[in-house]
């Protein structure tokens, strides 16, 4: 995959990192409009494909990524890091996914 729109810094699959309830990973978001409806939409449908707890974090606030009037609460604009933080049996996948859709700006 090989996406020269994405940024630098932007973390691969690899990324994924063990946290105390589960796994983490943070991403950038990328769309020129940050999180708007569609995209927080696309990302509460794909986290609700998911067996685990799934939070996003931005500028300190968490909400679930399960919810996406939760999601658009975030206000996380273009350029906004984010963290997506996972607890349950299908958490790592489900970051791998999330991940991979928020850098392909929820495409």
């Amino acid at each position: 995959m090989t996406d020269h729109s994405m940024d630098a810094n932007a973390p691969g699959l690899e990324d994924i990192l063990p946290a105390q309830d589960g796994f983490s990973l943070r991403v950038r978001v990328l769309n020129e409009q940050g999180l708007h409806a569609r995209p927080a939409a696309k990302i509460a449908q794909e986290a609700q494909k998911y067996d685990c707890d799934i939070r996003l974090t931005s500028n300190g606030a968490t909400v679930d990524a399960k919810s996406i009037l939760d999601i658009l609460t975030l206000a996380a604009g273009h350029g906004s890091e984010i963290e997506l933080r996972a607890a349950g049996p299908m958490a790592r996948e489900a970051l791998s996914q999330l991940g991979a859709l928020i850098r392909n700006r929820c495409r």
